[in-house]
């Protein structure tokens, strides 16, 4: 591995990951901020000076960024990954709520350059999935029900982590196969099921509990981030992996997988 720092492009500099991004980027020897855009005007973050998004695809040439770190939304995160594929640049996103049309051209961005996309980036997270597959799996008949809280300008509901979460749950219990968004008036439950419920409030950084019930017991998995902070090291972890792999479509798991490689 080279002992240059990896160079990143920060999109969305001005909002509460992006910052968090940069910030977290100054404090590595091993990574270094070549690039940052925001839509709206904002002065430099963390002493990194922050262009106009519209002039992405320019800087992008011109610097020659090892990586792009997106937490943005999900059409502009688009947008950037297809600047990627044309400037060569892999990139990381945390961006979640995608429809399947912006999926759609989100993979086409792959085939071009590496594309890493992720619903959290806290190690524990992913910690916390696989553990939920595993209980799940060997709880056949158990009730589950998923619980997600997060701040109260949170736009997308439920979470992209929570529907990871259910997506697991689904791979190893196929009788579930309906997922139910809260309940109201005479609601009891049906065999098939899952229980989903969102909860926005305060500045709650992301909480996620899985509830697994049933033959006289009950089993919770609970994962609480304390601060933006553990998502933002994640996705500079998922940077410094990515740089230089081939095009193709990544996870957060992959890089966990890899440990040290």
């Amino acid at each position: 591995m080279s002992d240059e720092p990896v160079s990143i492009a920060v999109t969305g500099a001005g909002g509460r990951m992006g910052r968090e991004v940069i910030s977290a980027a100054a404090d590595r020897d091993a990574v270094a901020v070549a690039v940052a855009v925001n839509r709206t005007e904002v002065d430099p973050v963390a002493g990194v000076e922050v262009d106009p998004a519209d002039r992405l695809g320019e800087l992008l040439a011109a610097d020659s960024p090892d990586v792009l770190v997106d937490f943005t939304g999900p059409e502009s995160a688009v947008a950037y990954a297809e600047a990627c594929a044309a400037a060569g640049v892999p990139m990381v996103t945390g961006t979640t709520g995608f429809d399947a049309d912006q999926l759609t051209r989100l993979r086409a961005a792959s085939e071009s350059v590496p594309v890493l996309k992720a619903s959290n980036f806290a190690r524990g997270v992913a910690a916390l999935r696989r553990a939920v597959r595993e209980a799940v799996a060997a709880l056949p008949g158990y009730d589950v029900e998923l619980t997600e809280t997060h701040h109260n300008a949170k736009r997308d509901a439920p979470s992209g982590t929570a529907k990871s979460i259910l997506d697991d749950v689904e791979s190893v219990r196929e009788d579930l196969d309906e997922r139910v968004h809260g309940r109201e008036g005479d609601a009891p439950r049906d065999p098939g099921e899952i229980g989903v419920h969102a909860r926005r409030a305060g500045d709650v950084t992301g909480e996620h509990e899985v509830l697994v019930a049933g033959n006289r017991e009950t089993l919770e998995l609970t994962h609480r981030a304390g601060d933006r902070g553990v998502f933002a090291e994640g996705a500079l972890d998922a940077a410094d992996w990515l740089a230089g792999r081939d095009p193709g479509w990544y996870a957060f798991g992959d890089v966990l997988d890899a440990g040290g490689d």
